[in-house]
């Protein structure tokens, strides 16, 4: 996710500052906290994280210098040579590789698709191309290959001052957004969503094909269908569906995830800023809305669509937030929103089929103070019966997690009756706890964290990978002496070993796997490997993946000339053995861009990453120097054409000749 329009000149673009100031007014601990106090008594990190060690971190002079060799004597899981980090206007991959631009904004998703002409666009055109700022990428084989399958992918936002000509202007030497048209809104509507689309390997490259059976978009306009508890609730009905059980469109897909019987899944994570308007006074929804940030107003369709605006649709902020789940072999289903992994600003839903045949989910609440959340299915995963396996996510336990100074954890299940949850607490039903899974969370003393982002289970070794991205707005007061991570400008990443090696477990063990940041900076607190070279060590880590391998992948988000000196993307970061923390730079963006989306074929012969809105910004890269907008671009990546504005891409990583990654 990234830090959305930061540069506070478009103030009428898409908000995706999810992460904010934080919704969570309670006193539960903070991740922080905890991690101070347990490090305090071991002795393991010293000092404090200050303003002044912050901006030293931008510092060239500061940088580590480690030669290759000696990381691989280390015992690097990882064979590449690293990328030199930095920024400009192109991307880069490790020497060795290929890293082919597979399908950008606007392209042909059927045969019959329409030329993508950025000065001419319609909706209608839209909704047979390929959607904007591309985030989650998954690969579902089909007849088992790893060289023939259906991508799909996440648009999780739209940048109109990247998007349309004409629509900024410089008025008195300041650069200015004007209102978007009615026709502008409905481009931003189509390319919301997601793309499923059939590709193949030819002759090592990987290639659409524009008339694939399967090929499908998804948009804000979609219809879809509520299940699961809250389907049919009071307060999911509205004036245009009385039944409770009939949305259409999902908002802001970020990451999300492919389940074991090949579904995907898109989760739903800052729909705040899509309503404006103000609640009727007394308005029962008020303090949900609250702790949601409901209104954030960051877009223009209440302008056009009452169901954005509140006075006039006070419950349709409850029909998002949730996880979907596409059968993409019908291409005709309607996805459906499975209500009972609850309701966050879900960043991803990744899975794993535990030793008893359960299906378990995790999920993280990508907002400052937010918390880091699991669901298990009721059923069992059926391996030889995909039918069977088409309704799981309606049943099954939701839990919130709680991190303790002792290095354990448990996971406290959010259901209604239990513990605070009750109809004295406001809570009359699961389908109330459901719609309100935050206040759910801080009734029941769940960790406050910093910013949880992708949660990845890894099948190879049996851990869970939490990314937390960062925190710039806890204080010092909420931290001891021995805790470096007050205003965590640069995140980092938990590493959970449920009990017994069981992902349905209710209590486990936890390690800090990295802090993030300047390592070369001591009051940084950083703890990469000193075998990590200046291009390796990274902060703001967001989206992973492991491979088949079981290796870690890490791609960032906020990386920036101003924060780091480098641009967002690809680390290769190991997890086992002498090699432990030790990170590499395996692929980088362009200027203004977010690393999303990195997934591998089964083989893993393929990398797929996103690279979601390049050019955006520009005044703190030497290279452009001043705001970027669809006249003025910092970037004109991947095309590099004058007349082609800048535009999000999914690109596909092979190793020349063949081969597998970072083998």
């Amino acid at each position: 996710m990234t830090e959305q329009f930061s540069q506070k000149i478009f103030p009428t673009t898409q908000l995706e500052d999810a992460d904010g100031d934080g919704h969570n007014p309670t006193l539960n601990p903070t991740m922080g906290e905890i991690i101070g106090k347990r490090f305090s008594r071991r002795g393991f990190l010293q000092g404090s994280l200050a303003v002044s060690a912050i901006a030293a971190t931008v510092c060239p002079a500061a940088l580590l210098s480690a030669p290759n060799a000696a990381r691989a004597a280390g015992g690097s899981a990882f064979s590449f040579a690293e990328v030199e980090a930095g920024v400009d206007a192109n991307h880069h991959v490790a020497e060795g590789y290929d890293a082919d631009v597979l399908l950008r904004w606007g392209d042909a998703l059927f045969s019959d698709s329409p030329a993508f002409d950025p000065t001419k666009q319609t909706a209608a055109a839209q909704e047979r191309q390929f959607g904007y700022n591309n985030d989650y990428v998954g690969f579902i084989p089909l007849e088992g290959s790893s060289e023939h399958g259906l991508l799909v992918v996440n648009h999780e936002y739209t940048n109109p001052h990247l998007m349309f000509p004409g629509l900024v202007k410089i008025v008195d030497g300041k650069v200015e957004q004007g209102p978007l048209s009615k026709e502008q809104v409905d481009v931003e509507m189509a390319a919301h969503g997601g793309t499923i689309v059939e590709i193949r390997k030819v002759d090592g490259k990987w290639q659409v094909v524009p008339d694939g059976k399967l090929n499908r978009r998804v948009t804000a306009s979609t219809e879809m269908q509520l299940t699961g508890p809250v389907a049919g609730h009071d307060r999911v009905k509205t004036n245009g569906d009385a039944s409770g059980k009939k949305v259409f469109g999902t908002l802001n897909n970020c990451a999300g995830g492919v389940t074991p019987w090949g579904t995907y899944i898109m989760a739903e994570e800052n729909f705040h800023g899509y309503f404006s308007g103000e609640l009727p006074a007394g308005h029962a929804e008020a303090g949900n809305y609250e702790r949601y940030g409901v209104p954030e107003g960051g877009y223009e369709w209440a302008n056009f669509y009452d169901r954005f605006d509140l006075a006039k649709e006070p419950n349709e902020p409850n029909r998002f937030g949730w996880i979907v789940e596409v059968d993409v072999m019908d291409p005709t289903s309607v996805p459906k929103k499975r209500t009972a992994l609850g309701r966050t600003k879900h960043e991803g839903a990744e899975s794993i089929v535990a030793a008893n045949g359960k299906v378990v989910f995790y999920l993280g609440d990508d907002e400052r103070f937010d918390y880091v959340y699991k669901f298990v299915t009721d059923g069992s995963y059926n391996p030889d019966d995909r039918a069977a396996n088409m309704d799981l996510l309606d049943a099954g336990m939701l839990y919130v997690a709680k991190f303790d100074e002792d290095g354990t954890m448990a996971w406290l299940p959010v259901v209604h009756g239990e513990g605070p949850l009750t109809a004295e607490n406001g809570f009359a039903s699961q389908a109330d706890v459901l719609i309100e899974t935050r206040r759910a969370g801080d009734l029941l003393g769940a960790t406050k964290m910093d910013r949880p982002e992708d949660v990845q289970p890894n099948g190879v070794n049996g851990k869970v990978y939490v990314m937390l991205t960062n925190n710039t707005k806890r204080k010092a007061d909420q931290v001891d002496a021995a805790n470096p991570r007050a205003e965590n400008a640069f995140g980092h990443i938990i590493e959970i070993e449920e009990d017994g090696g069981d992902f349905t477990a209710i209590s486990g063990k936890w390690e800090v796997l990295l802090k993030c940041g300047d390592p070369s900076v001591a009051d940084v607190g950083a703890t990469f490997s000193t075998e990590t070279t200046k291009n390796g060590w990274f902060g703001m880590p967001d989206n992973c993946a492991v491979d088949a391998a079981g290796r870690l992948w890490v791609s960032t988000d906020g990386n920036n000339n101003k924060a780091t000196g480098r641009t967002d993307g690809l680390w290769a970061v190991d997890t086992e053995g002498d090699a432990r923390a030790t990170s590499k730079l395996f692929f980088r963006v362009p200027v203004g861009a977010e690393m999303c989306g990195p997934l591998f074929t089964p083989d893993d012969e393929t990398a797929f990453v996103a690279v979601q809105h390049p050019g955006d910004g520009g005044e703190d890269w030497d290279g452009h120097g001043r705001p970027s907008y669809y006249e003025d671009l910092s970037t004109r990546w991947p095309d590099f054409k004058d007349d082609m504005p800048v535009r999000p891409a999914v690109v596909a990583i092979t190793k020349v000749g063949g081969g597998k990654i970072a083998v």
